[in-house]
Order: C-alpha cells, then sequence, then structure tokens
C-alpha cells in the first residue's frame, strides 16, 4: 500500500479536510463575506450600467443613420430616396436599419422633429428685440447671418421642406413654425414702425420673409464666393427694403 503521509507528516486526506474546513472558515469570517458582497455590487453595477451602454450605442446608431438619411435626401430628394441607399450611406445592412426606423417616413420624420427644435432654436435668437443704437445694416446682417448659418449646416431642411413630397407631419410642424416666425418678425417690426397699421406690418413681415427664401435658395444652390455675395445680396435687399419703412430708428446713440 502506498505511503499517503505528506512531507510535515499530514497524512493527505487530512490535509485536504484541513483545507476544506479553513475554507469554510473563511467564508464565514467578515472579511470573506465583505469581498463576496463587494463582488455582487460590482455585479449588480455592471447589470445597471449594461442597458445604459446599449441605448449609447443606440443613440449612436441612430445619429449614424440620420446622418446618412440627410446625404441621400439632398443627392436624390425624399421622394427617390430608399432605405437601402440609407444603408448603403451609413455603411450598415438593412436588417440593422430596421431595428431603429420601419421605413424611410420614419426617419425623415426623426430628423425633421431634430431639426425643427434646432431651427426654433436658431430663429428665436435671430429675432431676438434690437438695441436702439444697433445700425439697420449690423440687425439685418445679424439675423441674416444666423438664419443663413443654420440652412446652410442643415441643407437637409430645405430639401425636405421643398419637395413634392412632404413626410408625414413635418408640413404641419413648419406651418406652425412659420406662423411663429411671421409672429416674431412682426413683433421686431413693430417696436421699429410705432404707429403702423397692423396689417402694414403684418405685410412687411411676410415680404421680409420672401425675400429671405428666395435669397436662401440662390445661397443653398451655390458654393464659396458666389455662395457668400448672394448671402451679402439678400442682406442689401433687405436693408433697402426697410430703410425707408423704419427710418432712424436704429442706430439711435
Amino acid at each position: 500500500m502506498p505511503d499517503t503521509t505528506q512531507k510535515d507528516g499530514t497524512p493527505e486526506a487530512a490535509q485536504k479536510d484541513g483545507t476544506s474546513e479553513a475554507r469554510a472558515s473563511e467564508a464565514g469570517t467578515p472579511e470573506a463575506r465583505t469581498s463576496k458582497g463587494g463582488a455582487s455590487k460590482a455585479g449588480a453595477s455592471e447589470k445597471e450600467q449594461a442597458p445604459r451602454r446599449r441605448q449609447a450605442r443606440g443613440e449612436r446608431r441612430i445619429a449614424q443613420l440620420l446622418e446618412a438619411a440627410a446625404q441621400v435626401f439632398c443627392t436624390t430628394g425624399y421622394t427617390t430616396a430608399s432605405t437601402n441607399a440609407i444603408a448603403r450611406a451609413a455603411g450598415v445592412s438593412p436588417g440593422t436599419l430596421y431595428q431603429f426606423f420601419p421605413n424611410k417616413e420614419a426617419i425623415a420624420i426623426e430628423l425633421g422633429d431634430r431639426l425643427m427644435h434646432e431651427m426654433r432654436e436658431a430663429y428665436g435668437e435671430a429675432l431676438a428685440p434690437v438695441d436702439p443704437a444697433t445700425p439697420l445694416e449690423e440687425a439685418i446682417g445679424s439675423a441674416v447671418d444666423r438664419f443663413m448659418a443654420f440652412n446652410t449646416d442643415h441643407p437637409v431642411f430645405f430639401a425636405l421642406m421643398h419637395g413634392p413630397d412632404v413626410p408625414g407631419r413635418m408640413a404641419e410642424a413648419h406651418d406652425q413654425l412659420h406662423t411663429t416666425v411671421i409672429g416674431r418678425i412682426e413683433a421686431l417690426l413693430g417696436s421699429l414702425m410705432p404707429g403702423a397699421d397692423p396689417a402694414d406690418v403684418t405685410r412687411t413681415a411676410r415680404v421680409c420673409l420672401g425675400v429671405y427664401k428666395a435669397g436662401l435658395e440662390l445661397v443653398l444652390a451655390h458654393q464659396g464666393a458666389e455662395r457668400a455675395a448672394c448671402i451679402q445680396e439678400t442682406k442689401d435687399v433687405l436693408i433697402r427694403y426697410l430703410e425707408p419703412l423704419v427710418g432712424d430708428r436704429l442706430g439711435r446713440t
């Protein structure tokens, strides 16, 4: 029969029992319980973070798809665009796209909602009350620059809103925004044209917005120096139009 005694004279079985007892004893110590509790808390924390990581990945994927859709809508127009083309531009499979959007209309609506929110903020800043000491050229130039900056940064907004097939509820939202913008322009002009007939103020506001839209279409159709020239021409037309109506009410010191 082989000798199972260890070098220290302890039988192997006894040593194993001793090890088991030691582990059992350690498991009952505060240190062991603390270690287990810490591991449990770490596991729970990882489980809590997992949905947030998935949500962050999902948001990045949505942003990627919306950016690709904006490129496709600007290039081909909304009507002829397809989900396959958007998926290709985003570098993903159509199946991945459908995990987030059921069709191209849903993509356009999500894109439009986000742009509409940004536009309201940009237009609100552009149409803020004007200091009477501000020269007319500066006031108009600042407003036009803000309007143009938004639209040149997001040309897809113009492409969606001026195409033959405006997606979903975007037309209604755009009409509401148009009404809001006209109201803001009226309020601004009303402070510069005291005593003017309200109908005249409304008409002036609509003409100003019409001049801007006509200029915007030219601006978006050009790049570089020609685009800059079109922006300046738009400013000049508005200045010449408003000068006799506003008089010297701007630029006072």
